[in-house]
């Protein structure tokens, strides 16, 4: 990939990291290189969620059969294939690293789970979550709050979002769930008045 020239030094360090980091979540952003190509930028580092972790969001948006769990950034898709397995659902892992993608669509296939999990490569930004009644997140508060607007535009009213670790903001949370030394905070989506 040809670094472009115009980019600030810092977010040279960022291109580079995700290029050389494959564990790392990454995102496209709005720039480019000198021959046209979307530049990608880490936004948060890919970090495995415990199994005990897994469990514990499933209960806590109180999982069931008929739901669509959605997990942004879904890194290895444990979260979606646990719903799939442990609850019956279905579920959508959206990821951005083609590395992380290939994993869990393979973890998904050895499960023999195709028929309710699909994983997706893209945007977390630019993916439609409108069937979604459960979204999962592992991001960063920051990206939380950035997602919020885009929750109420997209999801029903009662739509269940559960964070590992990281709140959103002022944004009051509905349920806080300590597990493991960490914080699983849980969201639902206003009805439809209170947008």
């Amino acid at each position: 990939m040809t670094q472009p020239r115009h980019l600030p030094s810092r977010r040279r360090f960022c291109v580079s990291l995700a290029l050389a980091a494959p564990g790392w979540t990454l995102a496209q952003t709005n720039l480019v290189t000198s021959d046209g190509a979307p530049v990608r930028t880490i936004e948060v580092p890919f970090v495995v969620t415990p199994n005990d972790t897994v469990r514990a969001m499933l209960e806590l948006a109180e999982v069931k059969a008929d739901d669509v769990v959605y997990d942004l950034g879904c890194g290895d898709g444990r979260i979606v294939i646990a719903a799939a397995k442990l609850r019956g659902a279905r579920g959508v892992g959206v990821e951005i690293d083609d590395k992380l993608v290939e994993t869990a669509r393979v973890d998904v296939q050895r499960a023999g789970l195709q028929d309710r999990v699909r994983i997706e490569q893209g945007d977390l930004f630019e993916m439609d979550f409108h069937d979604a009644t459960v979204v999962m997140l592992y991001l960063s508060e920051s990206i939380n709050q950035r997602l919020w607007p885009k929750f109420v535009r997209e999801l029903k009213p009662g739509a269940r979002i559960v964070s590992h670790k990281f709140a959103m903001g002022e944004r009051a949370p509905e349920r806080t769930v300590a597990v493991a030394g960490n914080n699983l905070y849980l969201w639902r989506t206003p009805a439809t008045g209170a947008r």
